[in-house]
Formats: C-alpha cells, sequence, structure tokens
C-alpha cells in the first residue's frame, strides 16, 4: 500500500469524494475486509457496500488483497490502494488554478495556485516515475517559526529571498549540455490554529520550502524506456 497517491482522473475524484465510499476508503486503509466486514462498520447492506467497492475497484482505489472461504460462500477481501489521496487539479483541468496568469508573492490565492501546480506536476512525475519504474529524486524541508513581530516577519522573507536567490544564481546552469530543469517553490504563511489552539494568542507562521526535484514535461517522462 503507498502512503498517498493522486487522483487524477475526473471520474476517480468524483467517486472518491462520495461520503459512503470515502468512509469506506479509510476502512480499508486501516486493513483488509470483505464487504460483509464492512456492512457491519459502516451500518450499511453487504449489496449497496459490494456496489460501492466495486466503483471504487473500477477506479483503481481499492484492489484485491485475497480470498477467504466462510461457510459455502467465497468473501473476496479488499484493500485500499494507499493510505491517503490527493485529488490533482488534472482531475479540473479546463479551470484548474494557473499561477502564471498573474504573480504576486504577497497574494494568498497566488500561493495556493502554486500549491495546486505543484500537486499536479509531482502527481504526473510519480506516475510516470511509477510507469517506467524509476526512481524520482525530490525534497521538501517544513518547519514552523514564530515570529515575535510583523517586523521580524518581513525581515525572515527578505533574507530568506536573498538566501535562496543566491543559491539559484549560483547553481543555475541554463546551457548546461544534459541539466534538468527543476522547480523551487518557498512558502511562508501562518499556522492554522487547531480547536486546541483556539484560545492562545500570538502571531504563528510556517516556512515551508520544497524543492520537486525534475518537474518536467509528461513527455519527458514517458521516453524513459522500462
Amino acid at each position: 500500500m503507498l502512503d498517498v497517491t493522486v487522483i487524477e482522473d475526473p471520474a476517480a475524484a468524483a467517486v472518491s469524494l462520495d461520503p459512503i465510499r470515502g468512509r469506506l476508503l479509510a476502512e480499508l486503509a486501516a486493513g483488509p475486509a470483505s464487504a460483509a466486514m464492512l456492512a457491519g462498520q459502516v451500518g450499511l447492506p453487504r449489496q449497496k457496500v459490494n456496489y460501492h467497492l466495486k466503483a471504487l475497484e473500477r477506479h483503481g482505489l481499492v484492489e484485491l488483497a485475497g480470498e477467504r472461504r466462510k461457510g459455502n460462500v467465497t468473501e473476496r477481501l479488499m484493500r485500499a490502494t494507499a493510505a491517503s489521496y490527493v485529488i490533482s487539479p488534472l482531475a479540473l483541468a479546463a479551470v484548474q488554478p494557473d499561477p502564471d496568469r498573474f504573480r504576486d508573492q504577497l497574494s494568498a490565492r497566488w500561493l495556493l495556485a502554486v500549491g495546486a501546480r505543484l500537486v499536479r506536476d509531482v502527481g504526473t512525475l510519480i506516475t510516470g516515475a511509477a510507469r517506467a519504474r524509476k526512481r524520482l529524486a525530490t525534497f521538501a524541508l517544513d518547519g514552523e517559526v514564530r515570529f515575535a513581530s510583523a517586523g521580524d516577519r518581513a525581515a525572515f522573507i527578505e533574507e530568506l529571498t536573498a538566501g535562496v536567490s543566491a543559491l539559484v544564481r549560483k547553481y543555475d546552469s541554463p546551457e548546461a549540455e544534459g541539466g534538468r530543469g527543476h522547480r523551487i517553490v518557498v512558502a511562508v504563511h501562518p499556522t492554522v490554529k487547531s480547536q486546541a489552539d483556539e484560545s492562545t494568542s500570538g502571531t504563528t507562521g510556517t516556512a515551508e520550502v520544497a524543492a520537486a526535484a525534475d518537474i518536467a514535461e509528461i513527455a519527458d517522462i514517458a521516453d524513459v524506456q522500462e
């Protein structure tokens, strides 16, 4: 079972968003189960659970883990293909966010568009690498920082920008023969508070640096031979 997988197909995305099927996926992520076992867990008739399982299986969200005999009946044990799922913007290709439409480093909506592109591109690379049976080289850095003031946050962003820009100037080799382009994403946004934190005060920022390696065109991945 994969830790996380990206759903790119619109039909598969629609199937996964059904509340009952989402519950079944959660149950099957915990371990293989039959329709009869799941029926007791989710409070639905076995026939209805079977109907939903077939829809999930048709779109590759669950798979056969094995079979077992129970009396005169052979039960199919199903399992989720991943512990968690992310829906790619490709599932809404016609209206997916486009960060190149406008660039505003202080816009939360532009940050959201950049994040959506990251999900789309890395999802595409994972799919291509899996088909080619190749390893995908990526890197991500995630951290959290508490700023004492808005001034400190602005200074942090200024230094972060200067530091990353210096590294890009140092290592960027646009004319290098056989070189490979990489996309770098750096984001700073307030931490989302949990219910336990609602009563606390103060300004908290999350600094996330994600460098996704081998961000390339789908055709480039497809050219890799098995």
